[in-house]
């Protein structure tokens, strides 16, 4: 959680730890995008209006790099404009001070319910289906027609495997980059360019798959 105002911090830590769960507070935007960096949460509960950096600029930081951690605003703000500029950027859910304890724990148990089961089935699914081709994404293998075709290396894989769990939306370079190759300057996205490449050379034996580039923007895994 981050919260500025010390006395709100503490009364919602404290009841959000007698409803059952632990709670890591940060007082400012650079704190917070320092823990998150280093731990791993299951929800982040961000206020807007922080120190040293906002809580916009602090979910955007975190989107960059982590598309999946559930995220819910907490916030004095109620325009119209600053909810869609937090759903814009990812945000799961917004809920405007002053709030009850009740309804923070209903929503932070209804996102965690959800998000926990589409973890658990992104785990146990290892092989996705692509046109005729099937990916293997343990075995790093691509299956056409029940014949293996190729081995492909992990970063191809965790490639691909991006691109397919994006469908049917673009995929950001950028989240690309940051994701898998930790930073998004001009070489690494030089490199990026020749994965790509070689994706497309290993799935033109199905001529209904495509990677669409969305110049400026991104890629797109199509079937059709």
């Amino acid at each position: 959680m981050v919260e500025d105002d010390e006395s709100l911090g503490f009364v919602v830590k404290d009841n959000l730890e007698m409803n059952g769960f632990e709670v890591f507070l940060e007082k400012d935007g650079i704190s917070a995008w320092e823990s998150f960096q280093k731990n791993k949460y299951h929800i982040c509960l961000v206020d807007v209006m922080l120190p040293k950096m906002d809580g916009l600029n602090l979910v955007e930081k975190i989107r960059k790099v982590d598309q999946k951690s559930p995220i819910m605003f907490l916030t004095a703000k109620s325009q119209k404009e600053d909810k869609i500029a937090g759903f814009k950027l990812g945000c799961d859910d917004y809920l405007t001070k002053p709030f009850s304890i009740e309804e923070l724990v209903f929503r932070i148990e209804a996102i965690l319910k959800r998000t926990a089961g589409t973890e658990k089935k992104e785990e146990e699914k290892h092989i996705y289906h692509i046109g005729d081709i099937a990916f293997d994404c343990q075995n790093l293998t691509l299956v056409h027609n029940s014949k293996k075709v190729h081995n492909i290396t992990k970063r191809e894989g965790d490639l691909l495997k991006m691109l397919i769990l994006g469908m049917p939306n673009v995929v950001r370079r950028e989240d690309i980059l940051n994701q898998l190759w930790g930073d998004d300057d001009y070489f690494k996205g030089r490199s990026l360019d020749v994965f790509i490449t070689r994706l497309r050379k290993y799935l033109k034996i199905d001529g209904s798959i495509k990677i669409e580039n969305i110049h400026g923007v991104g890629f797109r895994l199509k079937i059709s």
